[in-house]
């Protein structure tokens, strides 16, 4: 696992230095795995009676829309069983969260977010002639969709 910290200087910088270092030194070391398993620590000064959830709070979703447009395929980086993906997504995708249920997601903005990354994931995966179609059907998975193996025969061609 490796843990990557994010100070509220990057963010408000939408500086991604620190995890360019991490993601391009493993790559360059194992550029056919994903078990990298990042996990962020995120260092954000809050005011003690603000109730937001870390993903609520516009500054650090905006620096979360950049990581993802300069590595798109970071979710398959993270590390699932310590909630990373869940976390990720929900900075990137409108939710709620109930104290009953967890976080809760939009529905259709979900849907959208898991298809384009269907999409994005399999064409990258393509192009950098990796097997990981397995991995990418876990990660929808855990977002609560089952895809058939025929949309990804479909995509192959």
């Amino acid at each position: 696992m490796t843990t990557i910290s994010v100070g509220s200087d990057a963010i408000q910088n939408l500086d991604l230095a620190t995890i360019e270092i991490a993601i391009e030194s493993w790559l360059a070391q194992h550029p056919r795995q994903f078990d990298l398993e990042i996990k962020f620590s995120i260092d954000y000064p809050q005011d003690p009676q603000d109730p937001r959830e870390l993903s609520e709070i516009p500054e650090i979703r905006l620096w979360f829309l950049r990581l993802d447009a300069h590595y798109p395929y970071l979710p398959l980086l993270l590390d699932w069983q310590a909630g990373e993906l869940a976390r990720y997504v929900a900075m990137l995708i409108p939710h709620q969260f109930s104290l009953k249920d967890g976080i809760q997601y939009n529905p259709e903005a979900l849907e959208l977010w898991v298809m384009h990354r269907v999409f994005l994931l399999t064409n990258w995966l393509q192009h950098q002639q990796l097997q990981g179609i397995d991995r990418l059907k876990f990660m929808t998975q855990m977002l609560g969709y089952e895809l058939d193996d025929g949309l990804f025969a479909l995509l192959e061609t």
